[in-house]
């Protein structure tokens, strides 16, 4: 049975280190965990591996954050994987930088990326790992201010915290996969 590992993020040079790109990586340092290499499958990343036994897939889509679902589901489609069968990863502004947590299900949380993924497979029932970033100010902020939040990258003391937290998002990432399929 195979399942997939889907990094919310942007892509592009000038987006890689961004608080957007926490899914990404996660899922990069994954790879480095499991040995596996990333290849290009049309303008995504993909990289195939065995774990526990069964097919898994890390994905790094090639589109924006907020066009992830469609674009998903086309790659899900190719790959013979459901709603069922995904983990999200993906940064949250309203959790404290460094915290993550799980979720099985749920809504949007404000969260574009989670909204086109939700509205494109029609179903809140999305395994996921939410990594904390923290917000620029008190909530209610203005949107610029927290677009620029969330495309600019950690300050030097955040990065022990931000890799802290990638790798706590790993551990659970992985423990969702052996869980195995949401019915």
């Amino acid at each position: 049975m195979a399942q997939a590992i889907i990094g919310l993020g942007n892509p592009g040079p000038e987006y890689r280190d961004t608080r957007h790109n926490v899914g990404r990586r996660v899922v990069d340092r994954l790879s480095r965990r499991i040995h596996t290499r990333f290849a290009r499958d049309g303008a995504h990343s993909v990289a195939q591996a065995q774990w526990r036994g069964d097919a898994l897939y890390l994905i790094k889509l090639g589109s924006y954050m907020n066009t992830s679902g469609p674009a998903a589901a086309r790659l899900c489609r190719k790959l013979h994987l459901g709603p069922g069968d995904l983990v999200i990863v993906f940064d949250d502004l309203d959790l404290p930088l460094g915290v993550v947590r799980m979720r099985m299900t749920g809504s949007a949380g404000g969260h574009n990326g989670m909204r086109s993924l939700i509205d494109t497979f029609g179903t809140m029932d999305l395994r996921r790992i939410k990594v904390g970033i923290g917000r620029p100010d008190a909530p209610g902020e203005k949107r610029a201010q927290v677009s620029d939040h969330v495309l600019s990258p950690f300050a030097a003391g955040e990065h022990e915290a931000i890799e802290a937290a990638c790798a706590k998002a790993g551990d659970l990432t992985l423990e969702l996969i052996e869980r195995g399929v949401v019915a």
